[in-house]
């Protein structure tokens, strides 16, 4: 199951495209009178007008399930889900109305609250993404509904407005990611692509908190489009790709150093080798008028050669 979340102004156009759409089902409704769009529209800008400073009242979410679940989504069975998710999402005390669309394959309603509550305060829409994606993800798996492992399962061509902005956002931004080895290089690629990059500073600081990618009329912060494009995940990514790069860059030297180090040591002992090679094997030669040089008559008592001559001599 997944949510989308849209807060708008208009009661009127919100309700007549949810009410009179080819084969929509009302399914339950609160706090508003249901004979038709017209007494529905009345009743929730009665209730707005007890907080007249709050312009974006209108909240509209819509749950779409997978083909795949389709045997298990009878009506009571979407609205059971449907009232679990406003539970999970902290709306409450408000008038809201339920209404199932067929006009597609996929399976799925839409739920139109008012965000000025029954006590005329306001419900807040702070943190709606981050909450929509944590209530979708728990009906799911509590109901044992079919969840998609990866964004590939999506049928994009079904997507409209923002939703199909976002998912082009989405393979766009990982393409130029893929290829970049820092932001300098991810920021014009993007560029080249007409994906602007805008950063969201600390408290008007020079520290980035935050990064939203914008296209035409378009903005989504990069965590909206998935988590791995969080300006956390993104800075991590660039900051890998510095480090090794560095490491490399260090070890090359030491490793041409050794290697030429290792070849000048071999070159040495070969010529320290070759050397000795040519002093012992290299035939000395007398020249042929040379004399010999004349015998030197030893000392008495040095040993051999003495006795021997003593001995020629008796």
């Amino acid at each position: 199951m997944i949510g989308k979340v849209v807060i708008g102004k208009s009661f009127g156009g919100c309700v007549r495209y949810v009410v009179n759409k080819k084969d929509a089902e009302i399914l339950h409704g609160d706090g508003i009178r249901m004979d038709n769009p017209s007494l529905i529209v009345r009743d929730f800008d009665l209730q707005r007008k007890m907080n007249p400073e709050l312009s974006k009242a209108v909240a509209h979410t819509s749950l779409s399930w997978s083909e795949v679940d389709r045997v298990k989504l009878s009506n009571e069975n979407m609205l059971a889900m449907a009232m679990e998710y406003l539970k999970l999402m902290g709306i409450r005390n408000t008038q809201f109305l339920v209404v199932r669309h067929n006009d597609n394959h996929h399976p799925h309603l839409h739920i139109i609250y008012n965000r000025v509550d029954n006590d005329g305060k306001t419900i807040s829409d702070q943190f709606q993404f981050k909450k929509n994606v944590a209530a979708c993800k728990d009906i799911t798996i509590k109901h044992g509904l079919f969840m998609a492992k990866d964004r590939d399962k999506v049928n994009r061509k079904a997507l409209k407005g923002s939703d199909k902005i976002r998912y082009q956002l989405f393979d766009q931004i990982k393409l130029a990611q893929k290829s970049s080895e820092n932001w300098k290089n991810f920021g014009n690629k993007l560029s080249n692509a007409g994906i602007e990059m805008v950063f969201k500073y600390k408290n008007g600081g020079n520290e980035i908190q935050g990064i939203s990618f914008k296209s035409g009329e378009y903005i989504f912060k990069g965590s909206e489009i998935d988590r791995s494009l969080s300006y956390g995940k993104l800075n991590a990514f660039f900051q890998d790709i510095s480090v090794q790069q560095d490491s490399t860059k260090t070890s090359l030297p030491e490793r041409e150093f050794s290697e030429s180090s290792l070849g000048k040591e071999k070159y040495t002992e070969s010529s320290k080798l070759t050397d000795i090679l040519e002093i012992l094997f290299t035939p000395t030669f007398s020249p042929i008028h040379a004399e010999p040089e004349p015998r030197k008559k030893k000392k008495r008592g040095t040993g051999y050669d003495e006795e021997q001559s003593q001995g020629r001599g008796r």
